[in-house]
């Protein structure tokens, strides 16, 4: 009798050297380009699906896992067919001259089947549940009521347009994470696998020894580098928090906020340049917005959230009465330590450099590997008596581009429908219908719809879905579409952390063994000025420092945020120079709200009132701040939290 648990575990061997190629390929494609369209799009798909289907197989035991086994048979069945029949009539697809037959559609219906069982196996259930509703909707959309009516298309339509062509499943934004975003996912695991991640770990406790918040401080540092260049949070959550989060505990700090500031400052890399978790090159695609552009527009905003996060540590600390670590438990930064963090600064100085001097983000990608690579072996002695360290990272880099792959061709199907029935511009009629001439009450409503509709997705699906859904209706007010992009962004992210579904939350919650729904609301907590920050952004543009820029009011909106998130911090932690009534906390949080609303008396006696609280904390609180910024911090004064 045929044994399916070790012939699935057999045939699942094969996911890794196939997940090899997948990052190879993605570096060819980056350095010399791909000529055959459809082969890149539709190829590399069937190669991360592949992937996908065989890294699972062999799972289960008994009746389960024999189920387990046929059940991945007909799905490697139905990728081949569905596969072999878009090849095979694909030139006759591109000059428009095909009829589509009762056998191609029961084929296309096949191929949506195995994306959907793999979008779930991958992501879960909520981006699942996208997929079908926008198929369904497009299928007996006809008969519903109000805006959501369309005027009805039938099966064989839609599969023309979401499997057998390049507007659904194999559209665009497919073909941009294959071209662009491969190179720069095999860029960041390889970085691990050659040692600079832990050098660069090692740096972020080594910069922050001497500060209170210690591994705390040092967990924001951290995943701001590794968030920057992950396109998966709950990842990001993952690799740093298996170091970070337990020393935060051992410092002092609950369960709760360590998982919680875990969580917010992995979320954060995804708007940080220079890569922003890839969400950068898919909206200089979509937008045509150049990539240094959008980078730039996207610096200061994404400074402020992570100022606003060392800020939330800082009280924290200091509420809890935790001083910096003792010298002798410091992380002391060695000749090799320096030696290796090249391995990460001369490849990031690279893509700044290419990328300046007008060369393609995917060039500059496929060139920043080579060098880390070189790099890797020239300067890293284990790395040369353990050569496989970078088959095993070429791999870990295919599993997770198929997974993106994955999910992005799922929002191709969402992607699809919307073009179609043109549900996206009709629903931003509405929402400006209701709003009227409120630009306000159109953009909380779209901030809603915003943390809805990305909650549960990976960065780059979670914006592609909410950008085709809620972009329109933003430009339509009149913001300008670099910063009604970062607007979708910031709410597309910040819902990883946004209970109930709060995955970022999720990843953190074994790690620091406490309640996920805790974490989510200590996360929402430290990163309030996040859910901020895009509002201050489409009020006061020079936040972007490339449209309507002036001096005058990048100062002035600098520093009210720099106040607004010292009064917000201080009023959620209830503490400043000692411990705050409730009275204190809701006028502060009150105050740095006002002086964020753009309303110029508003503004001015908000600020007037900010001051004073400035000049209440200063004397107490003050010595020990200026004495961290000096590398001296130290504990409090006996009688200090009192006075």
């Amino acid at each position: 009798m045929l044994d399916f648990t070790a012939a699935g575990r057999a045939l699942a061997r094969l996911s890794a050297p196939l997940a090899i190629a997948l990052s190879l390929l993605g570096l060819y494609i980056a350095g010399f380009g791909f000529l055959n369209e459809t082969m890149l799009r539709v190829g590399t798909y069937a190669l991360a699906a592949l992937i996908l289907i065989l890294h699972t197989m062999g799972e289960g035991k008994g009746r389960l896992g024999r189920a387990r086994f046929l059940v991945d048979l007909l799905l490697l069945a139905g990728l081949a067919l569905s596969v072999w029949r878009y090849l095979q009539i694909g030139k006759a697809l591109e000059i428009g001259l095909y009829s589509f037959s009762a056998t191609d559609v029961a084929i296309g219906v096949t191929g949506l089947a195995v994306l959907v069982e793999l979008t779930r196996r991958s992501f879960g259930l909520p981006l699942v549940l996208v997929c079908l509703a926008a198929l369904g909707y497009g299928v007996f959309g006809d008969r519903l009521p109000w805006i959501f009516e369309h005027g009805g298309f039938g099966l064989s339509q839609i599969l023309q347009v979401v499997w057998y062509s390049f507007d659904g499943v194999f559209g665009r934004p497919l073909s941009v994470v294959v071209t662009l975003i491969l190179a720069f996912i095999v860029f960041g695991v390889v970085l691990e696998g050659i040692g600079a991640g832990p050098v660069l770990i090692r740096f972020a406790f080594a910069l922050t020894g001497r500060s209170r918040g210690g591994p705390a401080h040092a967990a924001v540092a951290a995943s701001c580098v590794f968030g920057t260049m992950s396109g998966s949070v709950a990842g990001n959550v993952v690799g740093t928090g298996v170091m970070t989060i337990p020393m935060i505990k051992e410092r002092g700090f609950s369960a709760r906020y360590a998982g919680g500031i875990e969580a917010a400052a992995s979320s954060g890399g995804q708007f940080m340049p220079p890569i922003m978790g890839a969400v950068a090159f898919i909206m200089s695609d979509v937008t045509g917005i150049p990539y240094l552009t959008i980078c730039i527009g996207a610096l200061l905003p994404a400074l402020f959230y992570y100022g606003s996060l060392f800020a939330s540590v800082q009280i924290e600390a200091v509420k809890r009465g935790i001083g910096p670590i003792p010298a002798g438990e410091r992380v002391e930064l060695t000749r090799r330590d320096w030696v290796m963090s090249l391995c990460f600064a001369i490849p990031l100085a690279i893509v700044i450099a290419l990328l300046i001097g007008g060369r393609s983000p995917a060039f500059a990608g496929f060139v920043a590997v080579i060098a880390a690579v070189l790099l890797g072996f020239t300067l890293n002695p284990e790395l040369r008596r353990q050569p496989g360290r970078l088959l095993d990272a070429l791999h870990q880099a295919g599993l997770a581009a198929a997974q993106i792959i994955i999910a992005v061709g799922a929002i191709g199907i969402v992607i699809g429908i919307m073009n179609m029935t043109g549900l996206g511009l009709r629903f931003a009629n509405i929402i400006l219908g209701i709003a009227g001439d409120s630009l306000f009450l159109a953009l909380v409503m779209m901030m809603l719809s915003s943390l809805v509709l990305g909650m549960g997705m990976p960065t780059v699906p979670a914006y592609l879905v909410v950008v085709i859904v809620m972009g329109p209706a933003i430009e339509a007010m009149g913001v300008p579409t670099l910063i009604a992009h970062l607007f979708v962004v910031y709410f597309g992210v910040l819902s990883a952390i946004t209970p109930p579904v709060a995955i970022a939350a999720f990843a953190a919650a074994p790690i620091a063994r406490a309640n996920p729904m805790g974490i989510g609301v200590d996360a929402c907590r430290v990163a309030l000025i996040g859910f901020i920050i895009p509002f201050v952004l489409v009020y006061n543009p020079s936040l972007s420092l490339v449209i309507d820029f002036s001096l005058t009011g990048l100062l002035w909106i600098c520093f009210r945020l720099a106040l607004a998130i010292w009064l917000l911090a201080t009023g959620l932690a209830g503490y400043a120079s000692g411990r705050l009534t409730w009275v204190s906390r809701v006028l502060r949080c009150c105050v740095g709200l006002a002086i964020l609303l753009p309303a110029f008396w508003i503004e001015l006696t908000g600020f007037a009132a900010a001051m004073l609280f400035v000049v209440n904390d200063a004397t107490p609180y003050g010595a020990p701040i200026a004495g961290w910024l000096r590398g001296k911090t130290g504990q409090l004064e006996p009688g200090a939290e009192g006075k």
